[in-house]
């Protein structure tokens, strides 16, 4: 099992005390430290089941100030989100082929 993890966000936090209760072996990644590929963002997109804009902080002011309003493809998309990880919504756990976007946090659980 693993978390995309941003410590500073109060949301992806709870997503990670969720994983702590449920006492199961998992990694934690710090995507805005140890940024992904395209592959591996398109791989979570994949298990997702969404297209890439839903993955996408929109309130954000990089995403305001340079794409918001943009005709993009997906694979446009991915490669702002690649580039500027700040875009990507969070938490994020993967586990047995499964991903929830923790927003709420209580979706995690779904997957485990």
């Amino acid at each position: 099992m693993k978390i995309y993890h941003n410590p500073r966000c109060g949301k992806s936090r709870e997503g990670l005390a969720i994983l702590q209760e449920s006492k199961l072996p998992f990694e934690i990644v710090n995507y805005l430290e140890n940024t992904l590929s395209t592959a591996e963002l398109t791989e979570i997109i994949k298990l997702l089941g969404i297209p890439p804009i839903d993955l996408v902080r929109k309130n954000e002011s990089i995403w305001k100030e340079n794409f918001k309003g943009k005709n993009m493809t997906d694979s446009e998309i991915i490669t702002a989100m690649v580039e500027n990880p700040k875009l990507i919504e969070r938490p994020i756990v993967i586990n047995k082929g499964k991903a929830a976007i923790g927003r709420p946090p209580e979706l995690i659980k779904s997957i485990l």
